[in-house]
């Protein structure tokens, strides 16, 4: 466990960033699970989707193309997409519209499935996220990677942030942090070891301060590393 409390950390944020005035502007507010309940299953597959293509990928062009996508992908209908013939998904490695990336087509399809099992499962992608114990990302995110398409590693992780669940993510500067408070884990920390390591901090550091994951994730972020100013997060809007 960590040598220093998240007191300190969140102390160092601050300094860092010009204030609690300033730092509490960057802090992230997850969508309650009543909200996520309500997450229908053509999105939660967008969601999903949109994920995968964006990993060592330009976000930004994913973005710029989303409405190509929605079209090409039938607005993301599981059960629809499940019925189209090979030549449906083939025509779609020649489409413009969107990326025309082989494998993340075809993990279209394989997550289509992915969602609608999940949803026969649970009543609904939507409520499976919003149940599934806040204090076991490490549980979730090894789901998704089992039996999702591409969900592996970084891309589940930033699944969950975007479909606003409640959590944290291990970027460059969050794993930092938990190394420099002393938790032992590796600079890319992918073993189930290290991967529960940092969720055990992670609870820890919330039980004590009262936060989300996702504020105390965020904090973290920005307690070390280089220290981008407020404007320029504010502009990014993601961060861990």
């Amino acid at each position: 466990m960590a040598r220093i409390s998240f007191k300190t950390v969140r102390a160092r944020a601050a300094k860092r960033k010009g204030g609690e005035a300033a730092l509490a502007k960057l802090l992230l507010k997850p969508t309650p699970a009543r909200a996520l309940l309500k997450l229908t299953d053509d999105r939660a597959l967008a969601e999903i989707t949109r994920r995968v293509f964006c990993a060592g990928f330009v976000w930004r062009v994913i973005e710029a193309k989303w409405p190509g996508f929605e079209k090409a992908f039938l607005g993301f209908a599981p059960k629809r997409l499940l019925f189209q013939p090979d030549d449906f998904w083939e025509a779609l490695t020649r489409d413009p519209g969107i990326v025309r990336n082989p494998r993340n087509i075809r993990a279209v399809r394989d997550n289509a499935k992915f969602v609608t099992d999940i949803a026969r499962e649970h009543g609904s992608f939507g409520r499976f996220v919003a149940t599934w114990p806040v204090d076991d990302q490490v549980g979730l995110l090894e789901l998704l990677a089992k039996r999702g398409a591409r969900l592996g590693g970084m891309t589940g992780q930033y699944l969950l942030r975007f479909l606003g669940r409640d959590g944290y993510v291990l970027s460059r500067d969050v794993v930092l942090c938990l190394r420099d408070a002393g938790v032992a884990i590796a600079a890319q920390p992918t073993s189930k070891k290290d991967l529960r390591a940092a969720q055990d901090q992670m609870n820890a550091w919330a039980a004590e301060s009262g936060l989300p994951l996702a504020q105390v994730s965020r904090i973290c972020a920005l307690s070390v590393g280089e220290n981008h100013p407020v404007a320029a997060l504010l502009e990014r809007g993601m961060d861990a």
